[in-house]
């Protein structure tokens, strides 16, 4: 039995390096990282990437595929609830770094199998719509960046896979002393993220980052 991490990358600030340590300090035992790098989560579904198609090809039952969240596994409804029944036929289990949960299809009783169920579609549904919102999160922030002409101040405290952390884990509702240790950031610095996340945005769009 292995337990593999799956880490996907899609611009130049995360770092596949990141999602391993993070995965390691919430406990797990890394034997394998399969990764891919410059894809988009929503255009390419997980079958479609050349390491997306290895870790199928890799993953055996009793084994552990570990994720940072269910985001990294695509960012389309149907592409992220066929990946993970997918691999819980196979007797994969399925665990996420945020929030710690746990996707195993061995359970036959038909209440958790319900629970279960549901949750899939709930974060994959979730997963959906905050790639729709990030889009027009970062239209907002350019065209707030045009429209200021100038920086907004210092260069932010933070790069793109830090915001892109913080907003996931406060969509799922993470207290911010959790996010502050996962990513690394003051607490302040998230109060500021949230308290305005199109000006956030548009730090990094005016900074190149």
């Amino acid at each position: 039995m292995k337990t593999i991490l799956y880490a996907r990358v899609s611009t130049t600030d995360q770092t596949i390096e990141h999602q391993r340590t993070q995965a390691e300090a919430a406990g797990f035992n890394i034997d394998e990282v399969v990764a891919d790098h410059g894809v988009s989560g929503v255009q390419t579904k997980l079958k479609d990437r050349p390491e997306g198609r290895r870790l199928f090809d890799l993953l055996r039952a009793g084994d552990v595929l570990v994720v940072r969240w269910v985001d990294r596994l695509g960012r389309q409804y149907d592409d992220i609830a066929d990946a993970i029944r997918e691999f819980m036929r196979r007797g994969v289990v399925i665990k996420t770094v945020i929030n710690s949960m746990v996707f195993d299809g061995a359970t036959k009783d038909p209440m958790q199998m319900a629970i279960r169920d549901a949750l899939i579609g709930f974060m994959a549904a979730m997963s959906q719509a905050q790639a729709e919102a990030t889009k027009e999160t970062q239209k907002a922030g350019i065209q707030y960046a045009k429209a200021k002409g100038q920086y907004l101040g210092r260069k932010p405290s933070y790069n793109r896979e830090q915001f892109e952390m913080v907003r996931d884990m406060l969509n799922q509702e993470t207290g911010i002393s959790t996010v502050a240790k996962a990513t690394g950031l003051s607490r302040q610095t998230i109060y500021r993220i949230d308290g305005d996340r199109v000006a956030a945005e548009a730090a990094l769009v005016e900074w190149g980052m």
